[in-house]
Formats: C-alpha cells, structure tokens, sequence
C-alpha cells in the first residue's frame, strides 16, 4: 500500500500510529483484566452478611416460625379430655308459687365427664406431636430455600456487575477503533464503511449495557424482597469468588439429603402423624364412658346424691366412624407415596444441580486455559492484519466482541457454579460443606 504524505513531506500515518498504539494497550489491558478487582474497590456487601439479614427479616420465613409455633401449641390440646359439664337446676317449683316448697322440689347440682376409650387420646396427641416436629423441620426446610434464594440472586447480581465492567471495558476499546477508523478515514486511507461499522459497534455495546443495568436493577429489587428491605434500596457491588473443587458423587450427596434434609424428615413426621391418626379412628367404634353425679337438695325432705354411667352408641358407624377410618388409611397412604415423591424429586434435583457444577467447572477451566488465550491472541493478530490492510476492520471488531462475549461466559459460568452449589447446600438442609 502506498504511503500518504502532508503537504510538508511528513508521513500521514505517523500520526495514526500513537492512535494503533493505544488500542494495542487497550487490548492487552482487557486481556489481562481481573474484573473481580473493581467489585472489590467499592463498598460490597458480603454474601454471608446477606445470609443473616435474609435470615432475621425475611417475613415469610417469619410466617414458617409462627405456624410452628402454632403447630406445638396444639399438642397438649389434643391429649386433653374433654371439659366436665357442671350445671346447676332448679328443679319442680310450682308454676303459681315458683318460691314455695312441694313435695318434689329440689335444687339440683350434677357434673358430668366423658371419658373417650383408652387410646383415643393419646393417638391423636401423638398425631399433634409429629405434626409439631414436622412444622419445626419446614421452618429449617423453609430458611434453607431462602439462602437458597439470596444466594441465587446474589450471585446473579454479581454476574452482572462483572459482565458490565466487561462490556464498559469493550465499549472503551470500541470507541478506540472508532477513534482510529475516524482518523484513517480522514487522511485517506479508511474506508467510510469501517467508521459506520465502529458506530454501530459501539452503539450495540451501549445498548447492552442499559440492558444488563436494567436487570441489575430488577435483581437488586429482589435480593431487598428476600433481604426483608425496601425495593430501592441501593445494593452495594457484590462478592464472586472464583469456582471451587468438584462436588462430590450424587451417590453420596443424595445419602447426605436423604438423612439430613428438613423437608424429607418433615415428610417422615406426617408419615407416622398421619399412622396416629389411623389408629384414633379405629378407635372411633370404641364408646366413649360419661361419669355423671347429682346432688339433690330438697327443702322439705332429705337431701339426695346420685350417680350416672353412660355409653356412647356409634349407631351411624356406617355413615360417620368407619368413612373416617377409611380416610386416616387414604391420608395415610398419600403421605407415604408424597414422601417418596419428595426422594424422588431431591434425587433429580441434586442430580441436575450436580451436572451444572460439573459442567460450570470444566467449561471454566476450558476458557480460561484455551479459549479466551486463543480469542485474546486473535484480537491481537486481527490488529496487526488491519494495521497492514489484510483484513478488514469488521473482523478486527468481531475479534474484539468474541473476546468480550468469552469474558461475560466465564463469568457466567462462575456464578453458574456457586449457585448449583447453593442448590446442593439448601437440598441438603443448609449445609455449608459440600465439597468433602
């Protein structure tokens, strides 16, 4: 290619080479760029302190504590007899002297108490009993899902922290090669269509920075609903670290759930809850006893003490007691088959969280030691072509935009792994050491 010359003999280019120069430094720059460190340099809000506050001000998780409390508070509730019925009677007064004494008046004081059939009872206060445990362990299920939740949306919003400074960082470097194709144009020795294409760059990363803006904001709305704070509430940068070690075998990982999942011992609890309740209506043909004693007072005669046995009939069994066996033996039987359906479904999930961690990792490790030193170099091979003329300027920006999507990648790869991690975590009932 010929060179161009001013007027006062100096080569055009000298001065288009400081412009080359700089973009060479900006590449090199976003090659080696460690975007985690500009989180770092703001104020950031720790996941571990998100974790307590969610855990303290979450209201939902607050409607988890108090209906178990309600739940424990019913327990000795239903292993109470029933209350005794005191009353009291005037008894045979004459209706045209309601005051004075006949032979057959009296003042009459009786207490009655039903007695249900030895097991009645305890059955149905051992029914309220595993119920209770089962509403304790939801609370801890409960407030597993939701550092479950804070932690997926954390790592959410620190994703897009990271990926607009990736982008902030290409649009910089894009505005470069406008800067360069505006002054190659100039001179001469640029192309009109190279200085559009650098616009319509640069305009495109601007438009994906509003988005992801936007979804940072969406998401900080929702890390305050689980936070328990108001929704414009600013959210500090957040923390990323960088992805951690394989997990473990979903073998033993659904070992570890099966044993220690709230939710699946929960399931257990309405197991034998629900084996309570069989077991109370089987004893609903059984009759119940009332005891019953009548002091009689009597103004002209002698006072009279009486007592009173009763039986309750279950006349109606066919319409009332045995339908209500029948349904403790359904219940009974949906729990047993909803308990296996919860195995079922932690097995799967920890089984497609394990997969995504897996896959997160090694997709990682890919780009950080061969497909972004690879794109990076042809970004650099791209610039040097260009600077000759054998390859146009487009392919220089896509060169540079295949880096920039590599680097959103690798970051989305990382929060990807963090949050099957939470997954595993919460499906294990908050534990904090998967990887063991």
């Amino acid at each position: 290619m010929p060179a161009a010359y001013h007027a006062g003999g100096a080569r055009l280019d000298d001065g288009i080479r400081p412009g080359i120069r700089l973009v060479t430094w900006a590449v090199m720059a976003v090659g080696a760029m460690a975007f985690p460190c500009r989180a770092q340099e703001r104020d950031t809000l720790l996941l571990a302190d998100a974790v307590a506050v969610a855990r303290g001000a979450n209201p939902m998780l607050r409607v988890a504590r108090l209906r178990a409390d309600a739940a424990r508070a019913r327990v000795p509730q239903m292993g109470a007899p029933p209350d005794p019925v005191v009353s009291f009677r005037l008894g045979n007064r004459p209706l045209d002297g309601f005051g004075a004494g006949e032979r057959m008046t009296m003042n009459a004081f009786q207490v009655q108490q039903v007695l249900p059939w030895p097991g009645k009872l305890g059955f149905a206060e051992a029914r309220a009993a595993h119920l209770a445990v089962a509403g304790e362990l939801a609370v801890l299920d409960a407030e597993a899902a939701l550092v479950r939740r804070v932690k997926a949306v954390y790592f959410e919003i620190a994703f897009e922290d990271r990926a607009l400074d990736i982008m902030r960082a290409t649009r910089d470097l894009l505005r470069e090669f406008l800067d360069v194709s505006n002054t190659l144009y100039a001179v001469g020795t640029g192309l009109q269509n190279d200085v559009l294409q650098a616009q319509v760059a640069v305009a495109t990363m601007t438009e994906d920075i509003m988005a992801a803006e936007q979804t940072r904001l969406a998401m900080a709305a929702r890390l305050n609903a689980l936070l328990g704070r108001e929704p414009e509430r600013n959210v500090a940068a957040l923390e990323l670290p960088g992805p951690g070690e394989p997990l473990p075998r979903v073998t033993d990982l659904m070992a570890r759930a099966a044993e220690r999942r709230p939710a699946l011992r929960a399931a257990r609890e309405r197991i034998r809850a629900a084996e309570s309740a069989y077991e109370a209506a089987r004893r609903g043909l059984y009759p119940d006893l009332r005891l019953g004693a009548d002091y009689a007072h009597r103004p002209l005669f002698p006072d009279m003490l009486s007592f009173s046995v009763g039986v309750s009939i279950p006349l109606w069994a066919g319409s009332r007691q045995l339908p209500m066996r029948d349904e403790a033996f359904a219940r009974q039987a949906a729990e047993e088959a909803a308990e296996l359906e919860l195995l079922n479904e932690t097995w799967a999930r920890i089984a497609e969280a394990r997969a995504e961690s897996d896959r997160a990792l090694r997709l990682h490790d890919l780009y950080v030691t061969s497909i972004l030193p690879q794109a990076r170099a042809a970004v650099e091979s791209s610039l040097s072509a260009y600077r000759v003329g054998q390859v146009d300027f487009m392919t220089l920006v896509q060169s540079e935009l295949t880096v920039n999507r590599y680097e959103i990648e690798r970051v989305r790869l990382t929060a990807a792994y963090h949050t099957a991690v939470a997954e595993i975590e919460a499906l294990l009932g908050g534990e904090t050491e998967v990887v063991r």
